[in-house]
């Protein structure tokens, strides 16, 4: 399994800090988010810094965007890194997309399935394999002249990637993505049970496999000897599963694993905007449920024992901030990425 340090917004600085840092301790790569700022300087800067690093996003919100402008990125970018970029788009959820963004969030699954589909024509098209031509539900494409084209290069083969929650988002990404992005807020059970079955229903509706797609997991791994050690990443953790249980769309994950309710008890506590509070709200149970907690010496074996034949990389959601809290952390997750690479 490849080993990738998550990061969410930065300066360009602190990014080509962070990318020559996580590249000497051994880390595979960097996973990108797209939330208060957009990915792509922050990739560019990071590839400048650290080379041999992989990069991808995880996710970019994607109908915001034409699917001709990603593909243009996607393309740039693969060129910049020398083929060590994937491409991960997400829809987002509905209130951001409506209301932050300002476009239509109608029937968000058939409108990736689309997207995705008119982002790989649009880079066969680049390759020039064949004429622009995606005459799709929500996307049609067809216009690209010679002047219009961007250079060919020498890393052409892009992977287009979906993150998806929902049986039917699970089974699109299945049907028409290279990989998923697994939410950071997921269990086991949620993998085995939910995921992995919608996700190979769709691959083989169109003739592929579940090994046709590449799993991309964020963890939401707690590493230290002690619980004191542990207590700010935990906290960090269990305030994640709160912001991210107290969704509608994703309280099925609690009743599956046998905690109704939590859902709305999670939501009344956003509301009051209490971070603290929120944390307090996911139990020790909880978090065992949706994290990973481990000594040091043992956070390779368990995400190796947990993810191995699952997973094609490993996201650490929360390496950045426990880094950033112990400078010295970083020598013990450079460690961990070298065992769980080999493992």
């Amino acid at each position: 399994m490849h080993f990738d340090i998550m990061t969410r917004a930065d300066s360009w600085e602190n990014i080509a800090t962070l990318a020559r840092d996580v590249e000497s301790a051994g880390a595979s790569g960097i996973l990108f988010t797209e939330a208060s700022q957009v990915p792509w300087m922050m990739i560019a800067t990071a590839a400048q810094a650290a080379p041999s690093l992989h990069h991808s996003t995880g996710i970019s919100v994607a109908f915001p965007r034409s699917p001709m402008v990603s593909a243009q990125i996607a393309w740039e970018l693969a060129a910049n890194t020398k083929g060590k970029f994937r491409l991960g788009l997400g829809s987002q959820v509905k209130p951001h997309i409506e209301r932050r963004y300002g476009v239509s969030f109608e029937q968000p699954a058939k409108r990736m399935r689309d997207y995705v589909l008119a982002v790989k024509a649009s880079i066969r098209a680049f390759r020039g394999e064949e004429r622009l031509a995606h005459d799709g539900e929500f996307y049609k494409l067809n216009l690209l002249t010679p002047q219009w084209s961007p250079p060919h290069h020498d890393f052409e083969n892009i992977k287009i990637d979906m993150s998806a929650v929902n049986p039917l988002m699970l089974k699109v990404t299945g049907e028409v993505a290279d990989g998923l992005h697994v939410h950071p807020m997921h269990s086991m059970p949620y993998i085995q049970n939910r995921v992995i079955p919608a996700v190979t229903e769709g691959a083989e509706s169109a003739g592929r496999t579940l090994n046709d797609i590449d799993l991309i997991v964020p963890v939401l791994a707690v590493a230290g000897d002690t619980a004191e050690e542990r207590a700010a990443t935990a906290k960090e953790a269990k305030t994640a599963i709160g912001f991210y249980g107290a969704t509608p769309g994703y309280a099925f994950q609690f009743d599956d694993l046998g905690y109704e309710g939590t859902r709305l008890k999670l939501a009344e506590t956003l509301r009051t905007g209490d971070r603290d509070a929120l944390a307090e709200q996911v139990s020790d149970e909880l978090l065992d449920q949706f994290g990973l907690i481990a000594r040091w010496d043992d956070m390779a074996d368990k995400l190796v024992e947990r993810y191995k034949g699952i997973a094609s990389r490993v996201v650490m959601y929360l390496a950045k901030p426990s880094i950033a809290e112990n400078p010295a952390n970083l020598a013990k997750w450079g460690e961990i990425a070298r065992a769980v690479r080999t493992g």
